[in-house]
């Protein structure tokens, strides 16, 4: 099927609530996952890490105005049970009772629906013939409060932001949700990351102990990252927990460089207020907010592997041993291929963290120029103009990914 095609057809199908749907030779399921580490999140006075039996406090952080004053906005992360529990999709073989194999597709920044996803998954899944899972990462896509995709609402915080921070660019209806909790907590952006690690890993560990009903207990994984899905999917690789993803491949599209070689100022994903928040917080004065934190510092510089492997992935210049040499261990495992004309996350800068600052480390990383207008958001348009080739492209991409999976090389 043709790209297009697949996408007007998955969308129209999929609008249906129905648990299980019928598409081709796939069938597409709807199941329900209860997050267990809420407890983490921002809001709490107290924390305990059972794993090391410790507890910490945390100091009282109060909200200000940065352009909403909006229980909606700044409802405290550990409150909302959007988060806490949600559903995912999962793209299946008909033929297939139990899947063996199984693909993580994990999503970019400041997603609110899988539209654009649904003709990759669905190609994945036909290509490997492994179940495709649709997996939210904390605060986007159905893990989120309605309120933060309300047009109309979202609009006039815009304005609003606009006139209390004049020089702001790229604020916009679509991103002022995001944009005003990260200004307002840069913190967050941490936190919701190891959620989403501890909940793949939960997921994992229930399929493993045969709980659920998809996925074999014997199921290898492995995983497509888009963009900040990258992010969460080379953590996962680089810490292999307990040897999940001992033989897992992973492909990374338009994605894979260090946080602070990003550029995320778009009025798709952030504004550039929120960017220089997060920058500050996440880059410029980590150091400083783990003394005064011990909480943050337990998980990002203490005992916990996701945090170091977390942490070596914020700064280019931090940890750049530690990181280089946990991509030389699994370079067999990994490619990525990345896109000329994005400026997002330009290809130099993840050929830079991937093979490291010497070039020593042999992951390849392919540079694509597509003959038609797209970008970072948009590597693929829905559009009639130029579908033939948007087709062939598309398919180039992702059989890479497949046959890549599939165990036929690079």
């Amino acid at each position: 099927m043709k790209y297009l095609d697949s996408f007007k057809n998955l969308r129209s199908v999929l609008s249906s609530e129905n648990p299980m749907i019928e598409f081709e030779n796939l069938n597409i399921y709807k199941q329900k996952f209860h997050s267990k580490s809420q407890s983490l999140l921002p809001g709490e006075e107290h924390y305990f890490c059972e794993k090391h039996q410790e507890s910490f406090d945390t100091p009282h952080n109060f909200f200000s105005d940065l352009g909403a004053i909006d229980d909606q906005i700044y409802k405290h992360d550990v409150t909302i049970k959007e988060n806490e529990h949600f559903s995912y999709r999962v793209f299946m073989p008909k033929a297939m009772k139990q899947a063996k194999c199984a693909i993580f597709l994990f999503h970019g920044f400041n997603e609110k629906n899988w539209e654009k996803y649904l003709p990759w998954a669905h190609f994945l899944a036909e290509q490997t013939q492994c179940a495709v899972i649709m997996f939210p990462i904390a605060f986007h896509m159905n893990r989120t409060l309605s309120v933060w995709s309300d047009k109309r609402k979202m609009f006039l915080l815009s304005e609003k932001r606009k006139k209390m921070f004049p020089n702001v660019v790229n604020s916009s209806l679509s991103n002022v949700a995001i944009s005003l909790r990260l200004h307002s907590r840069p913190q967050r952006f941490i936190w919701s990351g190891l959620q989403t690690y501890y909940d793949v890993i939960q997921f994992m560990e229930q399929c493993k102990q045969g709980e659920n009903p998809l996925i074999s207990p014997d199921a290898r994984f492995h995983m497509v990252g888009y963009s900040i899905g990258c992010l969460l999917a080379e953590i996962l690789k680089l810490t292999n927990y307990n040897n999940y993803f001992e033989q897992s491949k992973l492909c990374l599209f338009c994605g894979g460089a260090v946080f602070n070689r990003l550029s995320p100022v778009s009025k798709y994903i952030l504004d550039s207020e929120a960017n220089i928040a997060l920058y500050s917080y996440m880059v410029e004065h980590i150091q400083k907010h783990m003394e005064r934190n011990s909480h943050l510092k337990h998980y990002i510089d203490g005992p916990h592997d996701e945090g170091q492997v977390f942490y070596s992935m914020l700064d280019y210049k931090v940890k750049r041993d530690y990181r280089e040499s946990l991509f030389q261990k699994v370079s067999s495992d990994l490619m990525a291929i990345s896109l000329k004309q994005d400026t997002i996350i330009p290809a130099y800068e993840i050929i830079n963290t991937l093979q490291g600052a010497t070039r020593e480390i042999p992951i390849p990383v392919d540079i694509y120029d597509f003959p038609f207008r797209y970008n970072h958001v948009t590597p693929f348009p829905f559009t009639e103009k130029n579908k033939d080739l948007i087709d062939v492209e598309f398919k180039r991409v992702f059989g890479k990914f497949a046959n890549f999976i599939n165990g036929y090389g690079s």
